[in-house]
C-alpha cells in the first residue's frame, strides 16, 4: 500500500454527531429501536433535539471516523463527503483537516444544512442513532475525481451511502474508478437495518465489487439471513479477498481464502460508549495493512483502536492512536 499517495480514501456521509446520554425509557417512549441507526427528516430531528438533555457536538460519520482514526495512527488518509457552507459544515471541515486528512469536496452553497446524527448513549454504552442526512444527499458522481481515487491504495465506502440515490451513483463510480486504476475497494456494511433495506444490492456488491469487507456480527447475519454467526461466516467465505468481522467483546474474525484468524478483543477499564467501535477497528486494520502486517496483526491493531474509542464519549480517539499503539505493542 505504500506506493500510493494515500493509504485509504474514505467516501461517506459528512455528519456532525450530537451525543447525549438517554435511558431505555426515553427510547421506548420515542419509539426508537435500541442499537440501530434510523433516518429521520428535519422535523423529527428537531423534535428529538428539543427533548434531550445537554449534548456534546463533534464531527462524525462512519467513513470519516475511520479516516480520522487512520490519521491518528500516522497513516495518509483522504475523505470525500458533502457538507453545506454553514457553521456545522465549517466545523466538520476544520476538524478533519486539522487531523492531516485531505478533504477537498466543495461545500454546497445552498440546499439542506450539514447533516447531523443524534447519538443516544444508553447506560449499557449501547448507541441508538437518529440521523438527518441533510447535505449528504447532495453528494453525487460529480464529486468523485479520478485523480483522488487513483491516488489511494484503497477506496473505502460506507454502506449508509446506498440510501441517497445520488450518493449511490457516486459510490458505484468510485468503485469502478478504483478497479480501473488497479486499486482496492472496501465496504463497511454500516448497520443491520441498512443491510435489510439493501440486501440484494449488498450481496451483489460483496460478491462482485468489493475486495475488503468490514461488518459486525449482526450485519453479516442480516446480509445472509442466517440464524447464527458461524453460518454467516461460511456464507461469506470466498466472496472477497479479505473479510473482517467484529464481534464486540468476542473480538474479531478475519477470513482470507482458506485462512481464518480469530483475534481476541482487548480488555477495557470501563465501557462508556460503543459509538465508532467498528470505525476505529477498520482504521486499525487499514493501518496494519499499510505497514504490510499479516492479517492477524491487522486485526490485533484494529482491536486496540476499537478498545480506545469505547472508553469515552464520542466516535473518535481521545488520544493519538499512534502513541497508544506504540505503548501497547511495545508492552506485548
Amino acid at each position: 500500500m505504500s506506493t500510493a499517495g494515500f493509504d485509504v480514501l474514505g467516501i461517506g456521509n459528512a455528519i456532525v454527531d450530537i451525543l447525549v446520554h438517554a435511558d431505555d425509557r426515553f427510547l421506548v417512549r420515542e419509539g426508537l429501536e435500541k442499537g440501530t441507526m434510523a433516518l429521520v427528516d428535519a422535523k423529527r430531528a428537531g423534535e428529538l433535539y428539543e427533548k434531550i438533555s445537554p449534548a456534546v457536538e463533534c464531527s462524525g460519520g462512519s467513513a470519516a471516523n475511520t479516516i480520522a482514526g487512520l490519521a491518528s495512527l500516522g497513516a495518509r488518509g483522504a475523505f470525500i463527503g458533502k457538507v453545506c457552507d454553514d457553521q456545522l459544515g465549517r466545523v466538520f471541515r476544520h476538524d478533519i483537516r486539522a487531523l492531516g486528512v485531505s478533504f477537498e469536496t466543495p461545500a454546497a452553497a445552498d440546499g439542506p444544512p450539514t447533516a447531523t446524527s443524534l447519538v443516544l448513549v444508553s447506560p449499557d454504552a449501547e448507541r441508538t442513532m437518529q440521523t438527518y442526512l441533510g447535505a449528504c444527499v447532495e453528494l453525487g458522481p460529480e464529486d468523485i475525481r479520478e485523480d483522488q481515487i487513483s491516488a489511494a491504495a484503497v477506496t473505502y465506502l460506507e454502506g449508509y451511502l446506498w440510501d441517497p440515490p445520488m450518493a449511490k451513483a457516486a459510490f458505484l463510480k468510485a468503485a469502478d474508478m478504483a478497479h480501473g486504476n488497479d486499486r482496492k475497494v472496501s465496504l463497511s456494511l454500516s448497520d443491520p437495518f441498512c443491510v435489510d433495506r439493501h440486501r440484494i444490492d449488498f450481496v451483489d456488491l460483496v460478491s462482485n465489487h468489493v475486495d475488503i469487507l468490514f461488518a459486525n456480527e449482526e450485519e453479516i447475519i442480516a446480509l445472509y439471513r442466517t440464524e447464527d454467526f458461524d453460518t454467516a461466516l461460511q456464507a461469506v467465505r470466498g466472496h472477497c479477498e479479505v473479510v473482517a468481522l467484529t464481534r464486540g467483546a468476542k473480538g474479531s474474525v478475519v477470513l482470507a481464502g482458506d485462512e481464518i484468524y480469530i483475534v481476541s478483543a482487548k480488555p477495557v477499564d470501563q465501557l462508556v460508549d460503543t459509538t465508532g467501535a467498528g470505525d476505529a477497528y477498520a482504521a486499525g486494520f487499514f493501518f496494519g495493512m499499510s505497514q504490510n502486517n499479516d492479517l492477524a496483526r491487522c486485526a490485533h491493531i484494529g482491536n486496540i483502536a476499537a478498545a480506545e474509542v469505547i472508553q469515552h464519549i464520542g466516535a473518535r480517539p481521545d488520544r493519538p492512536l499512534k502513541e497508544l499503539l506504540e505503548a501497547k505493542l511495545g508492552a506485548a
